[in-house]
């Protein structure tokens, strides 16, 4: 992996996660109403894949930062928590992945397939609803992955 590679990926997925959830926090604190910040994370910050390591290392910065946020946003009444999604389907993945892969990675599911764009977008909306009002700071994994 190049210094290149490295940059670009930490550059796009921790240090924009970063830049998005301080502009919406700033904006919640001076409004006063309080709100919700969902971050977007990946099991991979929590297993190891090979020729990700930038994509890891970035993916579980934005839990650590979630983590972060969650506990300087709560005294403003928001509440800061993040996704976590195995393998989900769409079109950038396609573009970036070889079939050989994409069936290795679907093998591992242990439903045997991806997961679709939906059924990651329902626990976003959960944790964006009033029904994870006591939840912050939290990664919730939306995988059906096995070892």
């Amino acid at each position: 992996m190049t210094d290149e590679q490295w940059d670009k990926v930490i550059d796009v997925t921790l240090n924009g996660t970063f830049r998005c959830a301080r502009a919406a926090l700033r904006r919640m604190k001076a409004d006063g109403h309080g709100g919700v910040v969902v971050n977007n994370a990946s099991v991979v910050g929590w297993r190891a894949q090979a020729g990700q390591a930038h994509y890891a290392a970035a993916k579980a910065g934005v839990m650590a930062l979630t983590r972060c946020a969650a506990v300087e946003a709560a005294a403003y009444r928001v509440w800061v928590n993040a996704v976590s999604p195995s393998l989900a389907m769409h079109p950038h993945l396609v573009k970036v992945t070889t079939p050989e892969l994409l069936a290795e990675l679907t093998e591992r599911e242990a439903f045997g397939r991806y997961a679709e764009p939906w059924e990651v977008a329902n626990v976003i909306v959960f944790l964006a609803s009033g029904y994870s009002s006591y939840m912050t700071g939290g990664t919730v994994s939306v995988s059906s992955q096995h070892p």
